[in-house]
């Protein structure tokens, strides 16, 4: 049992009290389904439940909603599939017919003073641990990383709109720190019971920033940004009057009822403390432990895969024949990118482009590629790297560096000559910042 503060109403009005009941339904049962972020609890731990959940919903999906095709693709890098949106049709589906039970059932019930501050409770640190996990990816740079070598190339009319918004918040590492930390900041204020007002205010700003960018630029992740932006909401709900009365009416605003509901047990004070402690600083340790470690092998400090580059090509020889860069040529390179390991991008002259399987050993000096489509016909390459000097357009000498590829695909020989770009003469890239600009510079 839990003592009430005593400022609390004793008696809920009939719609106040189905209201709760239908919020208390739908918002557990969101976290139980997407327990996005939550420690030990997700998709990778196999909790129990959530395997039986996939197949109720292909049932729900064949034998109920007799949906054209069947699920077979669930939750993963997109939050968005026809298996998540079931999901939350099916979270509606048993709120709505919980809260009409729950209403016949419970229709003495005088208020539910105890449940909505421990669902608040549940909710503030949901969001909380998320707030945090989402700042822990901006503050190490892992959610947007800097523009890679085939984003540079890429023609800004075929990027999707999710990767012109990638490349947008990735290009800087300050815009980066400030969305992170107002989103830390929102999750540190949410874990404490005095600062929960101000971390839902702060909270409903950077969620609708999160859930207007998921919608305006179709990242799929709408459904949780929306579910944040409606958790921040429901726990502003309590002071309601006292916002309205502070920013819209000038009028006093009475200070909240933060008074805690304890349990009569002391014991049980002491253990819910120390668990609230342990799970933050869990929280806040693991998720910085694991996105530091990860940005030593995907991100920002990753190791450069060999040969990494953009080159030009300058010649291109097929079994002898130099191949001009004719527009229509379907097989002459025009560029070669090597930006992640393993993988290579080829562009033709005819501006289209193949993504290939790339092996090289830096011992012996030699590439093998292959298209994704075809593993058995492989480009057998042995490679050279030069450097020379080149005066650049000011007079000065700029230090070239070449790659020369030999080898065979099926029965023909092939000999090309690339010259490395310096990335870093990208205007994206060199331009940096001005405190000082006479006049705009926008190309």
């Amino acid at each position: 049992m839990t003592t009430a503060a005593a400022t609390e109403p004793v008696n809920w009005s009939n719609t106040q009290k189905i209201a709760f009941r239908f919020c208390f339904l739908l918002f557990t049962l969101f976290i139980l389904f997407d327990p996005n972020g939550l420690p030990f609890v997700d998709e990778e731990t196999g909790i129990f439940y959530l395997a039986p959940l996939h197949k109720l919903i292909v049932w729900i999906a064949a034998h109920i909603l007799h949906l054209a095709k069947p699920i077979t693709v669930f939750t993963n890098g997109s939050g968005d599939t026809t298996y998540d949106y079931l999901v939350v049709l099916l979270i509606a589906f048993l709120s709505t017919l919980g809260a009409i039970i729950w209403s016949i059932t419970g229709r003495n019930t005088r208020n539910y003073n105890k449940m909505f501050y421990w669902l608040t409770v549940v909710i503030r640190y949901y969001v909380a641990i998320n707030m945090v996990s989402y700042g822990v990816a901006k503050v190490i740079k892992l959610q947007f990383p800097s523009p890679s070598l085939h984003r540079l190339l890429q023609p800004l009319g075929n990027m999707s709109p999710m990767g012109l918004a990638w490349t947008y918040m990735g290009f800087s590492t300050g815009f980066n720190y400030f969305t992170g930390f107002a989103e830390l900041i929102t999750g540190l204020l949410l874990f404490n019971r005095k600062t929960t007002t101000l971390g839902a205010v702060v909270g409903l700003a950077v969620t609708g920033n999160i859930m207007a960018i998921n919608y305006c630029f179709d990242v799929p992740v709408k459904i949780v940004a929306t579910a944040l932006v409606l958790m921040c909401l429901f726990i502003l709900i309590r002071d309601t009057k006292r916002l309205v009365n502070f920013f819209f009416t000038n009028k006093d605003a009475q200070p909240s009822n933060l008074s805690p509901h304890r349990f009569k047990a002391k014991w049980k004070n002491v253990t819910l403390a120390v668990f609230k402690w342990v799970l933050i600083l869990y929280v806040l340790l693991s998720n910085f432990n694991n996105a530091i470690s990860l940005e030593k092998t995907f991100g920002e400090k990753a190791p450069k895969p060999p040969l990494y580059g953009i080159y030009d090509v300058e010649s291109f020889v097929v079994n002898r024949d130099t191949i001009k860069p004719l527009k229509t040529d379907t097989i002459r390179w025009d560029k070669l990118i090597i930006g992640y390991p393993g993988v290579a991008e080829i562009k033709f002259v005819n501006d289209s482009a193949k993504y290939w399987q790339l092996n090289i050993d830096q011992k012996k000096h030699t590439a093998t590629a292959n298209t994704y489509t075809d593993t058995l016909h492989k480009y057998l390459f042995t490679y050279a790297i030069s450097k020379t000097e080149r005066k650049n357009s000011g007079g000065h000498a700029d230090t070239v560096s070449y790659l020369t590829l030999s080898g065979t695909h099926l029965k023909d020989s092939l000999s090309i000559k690339l010259r490395r770009m310096d990335e870093k003469k990208f205007r994206l890239i060199s331009r940096g910042f001005h405190w000082i600009n006479e006049y705009p510079y926008n190309r």
